[in-house]
């Protein structure tokens, strides 16, 4: 006969909130177990063996769970009828790592007993239907990574002050967060503050849980702009007649433009002059560039082809593969390795037979000869060293021939391209070497010969 544990909770405040169901196999039942005693519920039971030296014995959570389920397993099998009951704090069902590792096992039955959980108890002390508000529960302690949108949440686990400091810094700093402490006891307390303030409430303890209202963040904003764009798509008589082909000019200038805000940004950055204006300039124009990727994916979603999910899914699988330095147990020397790295990646991945295969030749010829010189390097792929790069370029301009009349003829035949392909690939190459984007430079200097132009043009105006 396969032994049972047959779990009960002890809810989360004194022993009035247990089930009539509960007190009947905690006080009838041959053989029970308590997890702990440090749970206002247990005093009702002080004859019950509990797991607390346990806890003093075991070096991580991880294990003390393992060693309560082993113990619990073994009880069970040697029990008059092979059966024990287990009492948890709470409800069963609601963040028990132990009944979860019961549930796992084949060798033993595990039996779940309905109780009160903390999610009814601050639901009810707040006035909140958990299934209108759509509320999410997560444990303080289940991550590092920044909480999620949209709310409202209920953080269990909070039982500490470096605890409540961790759950700060994963949200913003003034979303209102309540302080549920010690729910139907009474000291019980309910506290309002600011994320930002969490670590003033020095009380928090295996009692403590929190109430986290909704605030915004990249996954509600970002599903906004999915309805936003589906509704542009439905009702603006330009946007229906928008087809893959017809943005992608679009999707060119947008980036362009882009590309010009963050030279911006970059040098008011350094200048520590990245002022406002400055700032929304740089976030209007990559926004401009989200929304064509968001056009052309709701597109997509339309043609039953692909969506901003399966986008973001198939960048996300992508870019784990390429990063098993990250993701999987790859040691790494530096960044000139990673890029090396990524290359043979890409190319096995795309089953490509050179790492040339997949460059797009339409770049700007600056762009794609720095590209190319790039991906030499990375494979040591013979080219001069940034001083002899430098010296050619030298030569190779003070070997140029010049033809005043080839500048007034259009068709000029005249036969230059070697001496000008010598100096101007030996300058791209010491400016790879230095790190020089000349793309970059000569926008630049493009710019500046604009301001140039239109400061005379507004003198002669005037």
């Amino acid at each position: 006969m396969r032994p049972v544990v047959r779990v009960v909770g002890l809810g989360p405040g004194t022993s009035a909130h247990l089930t009539v169901r509960a007190l009947a196999l905690l006080n009838e039942s041959p053989v029970v177990r308590l997890r702990t005693r440090r749970h206002p519920a247990a005093a009702a039971f002080t004859d019950v063996v509990s797991y607390d030296e346990f806890y003093d014995e075991a070096d991580s959570f991880d294990e003390l769970y393992t060693a309560i389920v082993e113990d619990l397993v073994a009880v069970a099998t040697h029990a008059a009828g092979h059966e024990v009951v287990y009492a948890v704090p709470g409800s069963p069902t609601v963040a028990e790592r132990t009944v979860e590792l019961l549930w796992s096992r084949e060798d033993v039955t595990t039996i779940l007993e309905p109780a009160v959980s903390v999610i009814d108890l601050a639901c009810a002390t707040l006035g909140r239907d958990p299934m209108s508000d759509s509320l999410t529960i997560v444990d303080a302690l289940g991550s590092t990574q920044d909480f999620r949108g949209p709310g409202p949440l209920l953080v269990l686990q909070a039982y500490s002050p470096e605890v409540l400091a961790s759950v700060a810094d994963r949200l913003p700093s003034d979303v209102s967060v309540t302080v549920l402490h010690h729910l139907g006891l009474e000291d019980e307390e309910v506290v309002t503050l600011r994320a930002g303030d969490l670590t003033t409430f020095r009380a928090a303890d295996h009692l403590t849980s929190l109430w986290v209202e909704g605030f915004r963040d990249a996954s509600v904003a970002l599903g906004d702009l999915v309805e936003f764009v589906a509704r542009l798509r439905a009702e603006c008589p330009w946007d229906r007649e928008q087809t893959h082909a017809s943005l992608t000019r679009h999707l060119l200038e947008e980036a362009y433009e882009a590309i010009d805000a963050l030279e911006t940004f970059a040098v008011a950055l350094a200048e520590g002059d990245a002022d406002d204006t400055i700032i929304d300039h740089v976030e209007e124009e990559l926004g401009d560039v989200l929304f064509q990727v968001f056009f052309h994916a709701e597109l997509g979603e339309e043609e039953g082809n692909f969506t901003i999910a399966t986008i973001a899914d198939t960048l996300r699988d992508k870019l784990i593969g390429r990063h098993p330095h990250v993701f999987g147990d790859v040691s790494v020397s530096g960044a000139q390795e990673v890029a090396s790295r990524w290359e043979a990646l890409k190319k096995i991945e795309k089953g490509r037979t050179s790492v040339t295969d997949g460059i797009a030749w339409q770049l700007p010829a600056l762009t794609l000869y720095t590209k190319l010189l790039r991906k030499a390097a990375l494979f040591e792929v013979s080219v001069d060293d940034p001083s002899s790069s430098r010296d050619h370029a030298i030569a190779a301009l003070a070997a140029l021939e010049l033809d005043e009349d080839a500048v007034r003829d259009a068709t000029s035949l005249h036969d230059v391209d070697g001496a000008w392909g010598d100096a101007l690939t030996s300058l791209v190459a010491a400016a790879q070497a230095a790190g020089v984007d000349l793309e970059g430079v000569l926008r630049e200097r493009a710019t500046r010969l604009r301001d140039a132009i239109l400061e005379v043009e507004s003198a002669s105006e005037s």
